[in-house]
């Protein structure tokens, strides 16, 4: 009983806080997006991410299906150097607001694929994303992310359900080395992944990447 009513709080702990930084850094433009726009503009995009936006290369991220709200922040976060992805260099540069998010409203528009998690890695993997670690004050990441990974897109929470467990892992391992630190002033992903170790990281990952 204990146990339950710790991670319930933790959970809607870290929620609260997370849904409060989102309202903050998740309102990067008042800019309406356009997918029809989007899908001309992201064609550039397609090399690395797919021309729907499913990946097929385990290190690009899959953007299909992702929150306009999540994509468009991290794509200004991108632009102004406040998140370091060395495959996108300048590639954001000349684009204007409404250019991103036509592109973010484009990709959110798409239906994302679901791959296939690690049998071997299952178990450990669902319990980490369900039930956290309350021993060591790591909520799990149901709060945020929901029961199916679809996440939050009106909050900015990403969906995680289906991605590629090779991007998962190192975003994971990146947050605890403090290499990404776009999570805002809370510092809520950090805080969380510091108390990953590798082997947790490898299982989540792969519970993520066949989630749905």
């Amino acid at each position: 009983m204990n146990k339950l009513i710790v991670s319930l709080l933790l959970t809607l702990g870290i929620s609260g806080m997370a849904q409060a930084a989102g309202a903050v850094t998740g309102a990067v433009t008042g800019v309406v997006g356009d997918a029809a726009a989007g899908q001309a503009k992201a064609a550039v995009c397609g090399a690395c991410h797919g021309p729907d936006g499913n990946s097929m290369a385990p290190n690009f991220p899959k953007l299909a299906g992702q929150g306009q709200r999540y994509l468009l922040k991290q794509m200004h976060d991108i632009k102004d150097g406040k998140r370091t992805v060395l495959e996108m260099t300048g590639l954001l540069t000349n684009l204007q607001d409404q250019d991103l998010a036509d592109i973010s409203a484009y990709f959110s528009s798409q239906k994302g694929s679901v791959g296939a998690a690690d049998p071997k890695l299952v178990a450990a993997g669902e319990a980490l994303f369900r039930g956290g670690k309350l021993d060591q004050g790591m909520p799990s990441c149901l709060g945020c992310h929901s029961p199916n990974g679809a996440g939050n897109a009106a909050a900015g929470f990403p969906h995680l359900g289906g991605q590629h467990a090779t991007y998962v892992a190192k975003q994971l391992t990146s947050f605890r080395e403090g290499d990404r630190t776009n999570d805002g002033d809370t510092m809520i992903m950090r805080t969380i992944a510091s108390k990953l170790s590798n082997k947790d990281i490898a299982a989540l990952s792969a519970y993520i990447q066949g989630l749905h």
